[in-house]
Parts: structure tokens; sequence; C-alpha cells
């Protein structure tokens, strides 16, 4: 397998026939400001439970990288990652989190889902409103 950017995506075949969550971070993700150039800093947060397919780490990994050269904006570059994956494994539940850096003052989540959280999978905790659920207002 290559270890430069790329495009693409592999799979492998789910291992379990029951419903499961699979968590992914990746917190050095980087794109280009498509006004400015200047580099953009995030951390990506994939949740989805599979189907038939799961998504191959290493690829992953290479295909964010790709961005790095890219001018994207944050919207458009969550969304393209979130389209990509699911037409891909077609996932029971797919959620792509751009958590980008603050820039000019402003600090940018984006937030795109498909599908819905299996019943059986509906009283799980979620890492991304974990940190939430203990602050007053929140819920």
């Amino acid at each position: 397998m290559t270890t430069k950017p790329q495009k693409t995506l592999d799979t492998f075949a789910n291992p379990a026939a029951t419903p499961y969550f699979i968590d992914i971070r990746c917190p050095e993700f980087t794109c280009l400001c498509p006004i400015t150039g200047q580099p953009d800093f995030a951390t990506i947060r994939i949740r989805y439970v599979p189907d038939r397919k799961c998504v191959e780490l290493k690829s992953l990994k290479l295909y964010l990288w790709s961005f790095r050269d890219e001018g994207a904006f944050h919207e458009a570059v969550t969304h393209e990652i979130c389209n990509k994956i699911a037409k891909l494994i077609k996932p029971r539940y797919l959620r792509v989190v751009g958590d980008f850096f603050v820039r000019g003052g402003i600090h940018t989540v984006v937030r795109v889902s498909v599908g819905a959280v299996p019943k059986a999978l509906a009283g799980e905790p979620d890492p991304e409103t974990a940190a939430f659920s203990s602050t007053p207002g929140f819920s």
C-alpha cells in the first residue's frame, strides 16, 4: 500500500452481525483556506455503525492527508468526507464532525450525519456530547 496521499478508500467486511459503533478521531487534519491559501487545522471525528463494510484505517489516513494541498471551505470538506464514506460503505449510521481550530477569532464546528442510530445503540454514550452532559444548560 502506498504512503502518498490518495483519494481512494479501502474497505473490509464487517466482522460482526450485531450493531456497534466505530469512533475515529483524526487530530491532525489540514486543508487550505480557499480564499487566503493559509492552512486550516482541524480534528475530524467520525462515528459510524457499519452495515456490511468498514473503512480500512490506513487508507482513511491517506485520504484525509490528500486535503493538505487543497483549498476547501470547512463546510464543503466535512460534507465531502461524509459523502465519500457513506457512498462507499453504506453504513447504518454515520456522523462526521469537522472541528476547526480558531481562525480570525472564530471557532467552526461542522457536523454532518447520514442515517439514524440503531435502537439497540440508542443509549450508548456519545463521545461527541459527553463533555456537555455535565455542563449546566446543555443536554
